[in-house]
């Protein structure tokens, strides 16, 4: 299970996972995630320079912070993916929801 460090830069709220984004880590993180848009969070940015690996349930709790975080008005964006992560993001499409780039 990924550790996540959630920390504010700015007006924005870092949300950084130390390991693979995996089916078994994304319950843990969604909470918490869901937490801080419930709390007032407008502006999370997830951070994926510790990051190694994304699988489909990764890429859903992706698109599910965008909605939240959208449906509050607030924003979302995807920092510090390694090659292999950004272009899978950009063969899913996903960087046509949100912004999304590399280390």
């Amino acid at each position: 299970m990924a550790d996540l460090e959630i920390r504010r830069e700015g007006d924005a709220t870092v949300v950084a996972p130390q390991g693979d984004v995996l089916s078994s880590s994304v319950p843990q993180m969604r909470i918490a995630m869901r937490d801080l848009v419930q709390s007032g969070v407008r502006e999370m940015v997830f951070d994926l320079a510790g990051v190694s690996m994304i699988d489909s349930t990764g890429l859903g709790l992706l698109l599910a912070a965008f909605n939240s975080m959208t449906t509050a008005g607030g924003k979302f964006c995807v920092v510090g993916a390694s090659d292999e992560i950004l272009e899978l993001l950009r063969s899913m499409r996903v960087h046509q929801h949100f912004a999304v780039s590399g280390r």
